[in-house]
């Protein structure tokens, strides 16, 4: 893989590797587009998971180990995924921003996966368009102001665990610290798969039950 000029940059202000990358050879692509495939596999093999931007960004490595979360398990069906449906089908999550939100692959495209609402949304057509995106516009796409300003508070967030809002920010609740605490991102996002599914239907405008945390 060709590394350019804003995934060096990216690479450059994030940890260094989270684990070694797996000896041997890769294991065959599980998502659709090989290209996208061979690109994220690459990218690993440079940095094999990281933190960025006060943790606010989280990229996976691809396998796991102890308590580090891989590709792997990230994706296997029973770990988070099943919960919203069909929602994420033909997703393949590789990493999240401090919210739970996830970066995906599906078909060509690199995308943005809302964890509230199961929504796919195209953001880049390679992970160096993605990064310079993430350069860009970090504040918005990571949330890193409420991730600094909740660290701030409260101390380092843990590792696995990502600040969910008590009230769903589709729900009307405020991106504000006092409407965020932290939970096992697991746990959060098979709570909130449950929630997408269920209010899926719902039109603009319409009404929701929220079930509080």
């Amino acid at each position: 893989m060709t590394v350019g000029k804003s995934l060096d940059k990216l690479f450059s202000i994030a940890t260094d590797s989270l684990l070694e990358f797996p000896a041997g050879r890769s294991a065959s692509a599980p998502v659709p587009n090989a290209m996208r495939w061979r690109e994220l596999t690459g990218f690993l093999r440079r940095r094999n998971g990281f933190y960025a931007f006060e943790s606010a960004l989280h990229v996976f490595p691809m396998r796991s180990a102890g308590n580090i979360y891989g590709l792997d398990v990230w994706n296997a069906t029973d770990t988070w995924v099943d919960s919203y449906e069909d929602l994420a089908s033909g997703c393949f999550f590789f990493a999240e921003d401090i919210f739970g939100n996830q970066f995906c692959i599906k078909g060509e495209d690199i995308c943005s996966f809302d964890a509230e609402t199961g929504a796919a949304k195209p953001l880049a057509s390679s992970l160096e368009e993605w990064a310079g995106l993430i350069l860009s516009d970090y504040r918005f796409l990571t949330g890193h102001p409420l991730a600094h300003e909740w660290q701030v508070r409260n101390g380092r967030l843990p590792v696995n665990m990502r600040l969910v809002p008590k009230i769903p920010f589709v729900g009307g609740g405020a991106y504000a610290v006092d409407n965020l605490f932290s939970w096992d991102t697991v746990k959060s996002l098979r709570y909130r798969g449950e929630f997408a599914t269920q209010i899926r239907d719902v039109p603009d405008g319409g009404k929701i039950r929220l079930k509080l945390i």
